[in-house]
Formats: structure tokens, sequence, C-alpha cells
């Protein structure tokens, strides 16, 4: 009898162990509720990531590139070149995204941006519909790291955090610490778009970058320039690079502004960057849309303009 049993727990065993099968992990499966603080230092609590609703192109590019999948996104996302999956649904436009469109979808999830105030606007709404809600702002590298990180934690790839993430960071570090011992070039950031032209101090995005890689930007000491582009300021502080980056729609539209404000002044010769070759017209793509795993690409042109010939 005794025999009889432990030949039959012996089979019992085996027929188990057959049978077991290693279920691999779903890439966009959410660990057991994921909780995190967003940019409007709101507590958020994730449990699910399968509808994922992003009103940003460039966030729902680090929304893909944590691993997570988009039930739908804004218009200017469709236009940036994502490949998006044909059953992703266009929620309206970036500035005024369509809270109903967002609704029919059911998201368990919603990022937006605290910067666009058709955003803060959806806020109130979808708080009272329970869905969970995360206002994200994204200016310098870190802001796209910690994002990156948080939305690697609700998706579980913390691989992709590594990869898009701190590799990118690696590279930035590495490319910054080259301008130690360099001069410091003075520079003019200008953000151009239909009919109008603005300069930009290093507290944006593409201003941090130049600070980051050692240039001394003249809107900084000037802060009149941020209001009132004056090219007397300009030629006082005769920068020896000047940088500009286009926005909007109309590349065109952009241009000519920039034509028409700068460009057709007679003292624009003068300057010494435009003389020198040093007038550098900077891609939209990289210096007003957010790089995302692209940032380490955009230091590196920078480098490039700035140091490249030393």
């Amino acid at each position: 009898m005794k025999r009889f049993t432990a030949l039959l727990l012996l089979c019992l065993l085996m027929i188990t162990t057959g049978c077991t099968e290693t279920v691999p992990k779903s890439e966009s499966s959410t660990p057991a509720g994921v909780e995190f603080t967003d940019a409007l230092n709101h507590t958020i609590r994730v449990t699910d990531s399968e509808r994922v609703v992003v009103a940003s192109g460039s966030f729902a590019q680090t929304w893909l590139l944590a691993g997570g999948k988009l039930a739908g996104t804004t218009d200017d996302s469709f236009k940036d070149d994502l490949d998006l999956p044909e059953d992703v649904t266009n929620v309206g436009s970036l500035h005024s995204p369509n809270l109903e469109s967002i609704l029919a979808l059911n998201p368990s999830l919603v990022i937006l941006s605290t910067d666009i105030s058709g955003h803060t606007d959806l806020a109130d709404q979808l708080n009272a519909a329970h869905i969970p809600t995360a206002y994200f702002s994204v200016e310098v590298f870190g802001d796209y790291l910690n994002m990156l990180k948080i939305c690697t934690e609700i998706t579980g790839r913390d691989d992709l955090y590594e990869k898009n993430g701190l590799d990118v960071q690696k590279q930035v570090q590495e490319i910054i610490a080259r301008t130690a011992g360099k001069s410091s070039p003075k520079v003019l950031f200008l953000r151009t778009g239909a009919g109008k032209v603005a300069a930009r101090n290093s507290d944006t995005m593409a201003g941090a970058m130049l600070k980051d890689m050692g240039c001394v930007n003249i809107a900084d000491s000037e802060t009149g320039l941020l209001d009132n582009l004056s090219m007397e300021v300009i030629i006082q502080e005769d920068p020896d690079f000047i940088f500009a980056t286009t926005m909007g729609d109309s590349e065109e539209k952009a241009k000519k502004a920039l034509q028409d404000t700068l460009l057709s002044n007679p003292a624009w010769a003068s300057l010494s960057a435009v003389k020198n070759g040093r007038y550098v017209t900077l891609p939209k793509e990289l210096f007003h849309q957010k790089p995302n795993n692209r940032w380490a690409e955009a230091y590196e042109q920078l480098w490039e303009i700035l140091y490249g010939d030393q």
C-alpha cells in the first residue's frame, strides 16, 4: 500500500511538472498598481496600461518609448511620423483635445501637459469621471528622464528606461564634459513662428541646452529682448553665434517672419555671427519639439557647431 501511494504521488508530480508553463510577461502589463506624483503634485495610481490616451505627440512618443500602447492621441502625433497603428483614435488638436472623444475611449490613464491651458482645463471633468489623469512638464532632459521613468514603471519595462533614458543620459553627460576648458561663446537664441520672432533665454529647452554647452545667452542679462527684439541691443551685444528655430505648422510663414523682422534689416549683415557664418537654423524636431531619445543627438549637433572647428 505504501509503495502504491508513493508511485501515485510520483505520477501526479510528473504530470503537474509536465503541464507547468512559464507565461511571458506582457510588454504592456502594469504591475499591481503603480503610484507616483505628477507635475501638479497630484498622487496618481494606475492599475491598467492597456487603454491610455496621450494628448501630445511628444508625450505619445515617450509613452511608446516606454513600451506602452496608445488608445488615442492628438492630431500632432499623426503628423510626427510615429508609425501609429490604425486603431489609434484621434482625440483632437494638441491645444484643444476633445473631452468627448477621450471619454468615449474609456481610458485607464490620460496623460496631459501642464504647459497647455487646453489640457489643464480638462482636469475637473476627467477627475469627475474617475479617470486617472497625469500631468507632466518636459522642458529639459531631466524632465524627460523623470517622465520616462514613471512611464516604464507603469509598463513594467525597466529595460526601456535603461535603453531610452540612462544610456542617452550617459551620452549627454559625455558631450557636456567635452566643453570643459573651452571658451564661453556669447549667443542669441531666436524662436520664430507665423508673424512673430522672439528671443529666448536659458529657461527654455534649447536655451538650457546652450547653457549646458558653456554658452552665455545675451537674453539672460538683456531681459528686455524677451519682450522687445531690439536690433540696437543685438548690435551692442554682438553675439558670437545666432541660433534660430521655427515653430508652428507653416515653416514658410515662420521663415518669412524672421526675414521681415531681422534678416532684411541692413544692420543684420554687420553682426559678427553673420559675417563669420555663425547664424544657424536649428532643426525644429530637435530644438523646439522634445528630442526624447534623440537628446544626445541634439547636444552633439550643438557641439559640432560651437566647437567642431576647434
